[in-house]
């Protein structure tokens, strides 16, 4: 399948509420430090949002609750990967996302077959302490020859105007967390990036 280019991650349902009205089409919700009840009912007011308008959601890590609520598409970092069932998230009909961020990680992604592949960060990032320095432009056109076909994502201290940077290096989608969460104008900051990816 092919996927839109922008690719925005947010912590809570509320965020995903003000940014499909604008026209995000692909977003991910990245819970951390949360679960029971609470979790469930973040899921599922995010899973609801994104059927009525149109979006695919983009759960991070939680693959369980995920199955259990019928959301369709699942993203799971390395460590996630030691931990997580496969074979269940398959045969939920689960599309899967992986992250990567050297050639042991690639390999071991690629073996998965996922729906698409993430590099970062490709410019330092404020989201999380990363033991990666970041992965340049370079690192994002040589994931492209060793993908083949498969979306790669390029994502870690993308703005706007470093996503054309991405795209020219041959990433597909290019994804965004600070560069809107932490804007004055998060709202005229989405339609910054949806003009760019258009």
């Amino acid at each position: 399948m092919s996927f839109p280019r922008f690719y925005p991650i947010f912590d809570s349902a509320d965020w995903i509420a003000r940014a499909l009205p604008l026209g995000v089409k692909l977003v991910q919700i990245r819970i951390k430090d949360v679960d029971g009840d609470q979790l469930v009912q973040e899921l599922t007011r995010a899973r609801d949002l994104c059927h009525a308008h149109g979006a695919t959601l983009v759960v991070n890590d939680h693959w369980q609750t995920a199955i259990e609520l019928g959301c369709d598409f699942i993203h799971l970092g390395q460590e996630d990967l030691d931990v997580a069932d496969i074979p269940a998230i398959r045969r939920a009909g689960m599309r899967l996302g992986l992250s990567t961020h050297d050639h042991a990680e690639l390999d071991r992604a690629l073996a998965l077959a996922p729906d698409y592949i993430a590099l970062g960060p490709v410019w330092p990032t404020i989201l999380k302490k990363m033991k990666w320095e970041q992965q340049g432009l370079e690192r994002v056109s040589e994931w492209r020859k060793l993908v083949g076909d498969t979306p790669l994502v390029a994502i870690g201290g993308v703005t706007p105007e470093r996503a054309t940077l991405a795209y020219a290096a041959g990433a597909d989608i290019a994804s965004a967390v600070t560069d809107i969460t932490l804007n004055p104008d998060p709202e005229g900051r989405i339609r910054e990036w949806l003009r760019v990816a258009a």
